[in-house]
C-alpha cells in the first residue's frame, strides 16, 4: 500500500511545531562558553516524546551530540545535521533575548534562525513520516551537534568513526530562507604570534617591537585577501582573510615583547587547510621578521572543510521537488559563503549535501532581535518531511512490507 506525499504532510502539525520550537530556543545553550547541555537535554526529551529513539553522546564535560532516529529499513538512510549551541545573545535588544514569543507572525530568539527553527522542522518532520505510516527503506537521523558556533567538537566526534555507507545523502537545517545551497565555504582560524624583547621606550632600539613585526603580518594578510579575490568560486565566492583580533604590548612606555593577531580564512570547497597553513607559514616567513630579531609562530586551531554538491545530483533534485510538494517557493540551488557542519560529512562518507532551513544567516543569524517567521518555519518541516518521503520511499502495509525506494 503506497503513501501519498499530502498523507505526509498533512500530519505535520504546526501548533504542536510553533510550541517545540518556542521550548527549545527559550533553553539558550550560549557557545561560547559552551552551555549546550540545557538544550540537548530538552531535545532528547521532545525525540523520545514523538516516539524517536535517542542516543546522547557526551564529547565533552557537560556538552553532549543528540542523535534522534526514526527507525527503517535496512538501506542507508537520511541524515539530518544541526546543531545545538547558539552564539551569545550580546547587547542591542528591544526584547528578552530568550523570550520564544511569537510575535505578528514571527518566533523570537536568540537561535530562532540559527537553528532552533530548523532543530524543530526536523523532529516534526520524522514524527510526521511516522504518523503518516511510512515505513522508510533506511533511518532517518537528527544529529544535533555541539560546538557548531566555534571549534566543531560535536561533528568531529560524529564524523569520527561514521561509515560511509550509513547514509546516502545529508540535509543540513541551517538558515538559508528556503534556498537549497549546494555548495559552502569552509573555514580556519589562525593564530599567528610575533615575540620581541622588551625595552624601556626611553630608548627602544634596545628592544625589539613586536607590534610593529604583527602591523607588516596584518598588512600582509591584508593584501593577500585583495588577490585571492581572483580566484573566485562562481557559487561561493573568493576565498578570504580576515584579521579578528590584535592583542600586545603591557604598557605604553615599554617596547612589546609579544603580539598575537588571530585571522579568519574562508576556504573553498575542496581546499586542504594543511597546504593553506603550509601556504600562511611561508608567506608570512618571507617578511624578513628574523632579520629585525622578532620570533614568529603560526598555528591553526581550527579547520572545518566546505563542500560542494553536483546540481544534477539526484539528492539536489529531490530536494526541489521537496520544496514544491510543501507548496514552498521555487527557488534555484545556490552557494553559501558561510560553513558548517555538513563540510565534515561529506569529506568524510562523500555523500551529497545541501542545506536547507528556515530564517535568513545574512539578516537575522548572529544579530541582536533575531527571529524567524513562523511560516517559513512550516514550511521547512513539510520539505523534511517530503524529502524523507522521496528519498526513502513511500510504502506501508500491516504486515511490515517494505518500502520502495524513490
Amino acid at each position: 500500500m503506497s503513501v501519498s506525499p499530502r498523507a505526509v504532510l498533512d500530519a505535520v502539525d504546526e501548533a504542536e511545531l510553533v510550541a517545540l520550537a518556542q521550548r527549545l530556543v527559550r533553553v539558550a545553550g550560549e557557545n561560547p562558553p559552551g552551555e549546550e547541555a540545557a538544550t540537548a537535554a530538552s531535545l532528547a526529551s521532545e525525540c523520545r516524546a514523538h516516539g524517536l529513539e535517542v542516543a546522547v553522546d557526551e564529547v565533552a564535560p557537560g556538552r553532549p551530540n543528540v542523535v534522534a532516529r526514526l527507525a527503517g529499513g535496512d538501506e542507508p538512510g537520511l541524515l539530518l545535521l544541526g546543531h545545538t549551541d547558539v552564539v551569545p545573545a550580546g547587547d542591542g535588544w528591544t526584547f528578552t533575548p530568550f523570550a520564544g514569543d511569537v510575535v505578528e507572525g514571527r518566533l523570537r530568539g536568540r537561535g530562532s534562525a540559527d537553528m532552533k527553527g530548523g532543530l524543530a522542522a526536523a523532529v516534526l518532520a520524522m514524527a510526521a513520516l511516522a504518523r503518516a505510516g511510512v515505513l522508510p527503506a533506511g533511518p532517518v537521523d537528527l544529529a544535533a551537534l555541539s560546538d557548531e558556533e566555534e571549534l566543531g567538537l560535536g561533528a568531529r566526534r560524529f564524523v569520527a568513526d561514521l561509515p560511509a555507507d550509513r547514509y546516502r545523502a545529508c540535509l543540513v537545517g541551517e538558515p538559508t530562507s528556503l534556498q537549497p545551497i549546494i555548495a559552502a565555504r569552509g573555514d580556519a582560524y589562525v593564530e599567528i604570534e610575533v615575540t620581541g624583547r622588551a625595552a624601556h621606550s626611553g630608548n627602544p632600539a634596545d628592544g625589539r617591537n613586536a607590534i610593529y613585526g604583527a602591523a607588516a603580518v596584518v598588512a600582509e594578510l591584508e593584501r593577500w585577501h585583495a588577490e585571492l579575490a581572483r580566484e573566485a568560486h562562481p557559487l561561493v565566492g573568493p576565498p578570504t582573510w580576515n584579521v579578528g583580533t590584535v592583542e600586545g604590548g603591557q604598557a605604553t612606555s615599554t617596547v612589546p615583547a609579544r603580539c598575537r593577531v588571530t585571522a579568519d580564512r574562508r576556504l573553498l570547497p575542496g581546499e586542504s587547510a594543511p597546504e593553506v597553513l603550509a601556504a600562511v607559514r611561508d608567506r608570512l616567513g618571507r617578511l624578513g621578521l628574523a632579520d629585525r630579531g622578532l620570533g614568529l609562530t603560526v598555528e591553526m586551531p581550527m579547520d572545518m572543510p566546505g563542500f560542494e554538491t553536483r546540481p544534477d545530483d539526484p539528492f539536489v533534485t529531490a530536494v526541489g521537488h521537496a520544496l514544491a510538494d510543501a507548496g514552498a517557493p521555487a527557488q534555484e540551488p545556490g552557494g553559501w559563503t558561510a560553513a558548517c557542519d555538513g563540510g565534515f560529512v561529506a569529506a568524510r562518507t562523500g555523500v551529497p549535501v545541501v542545506v536547507l532551513g528556515p530564517g535568513s544567516v545574512a539578516e537575522q543569524a548572529h544579530r541582536a532581535d533575531e527571529s524567524v517567521a513562523v511560516s517559513e518555519v512550516v514550511a521547512a518541516a513539510r520539505t523534511y518531511a517530503a524529502l524523507m518521503w522521496r528519498v526513502l520511499g513511500r510504502r506501508v502495509s500491516d504486515t511490515g512490507a517494505t518500502s520502495v525506494e524513490v
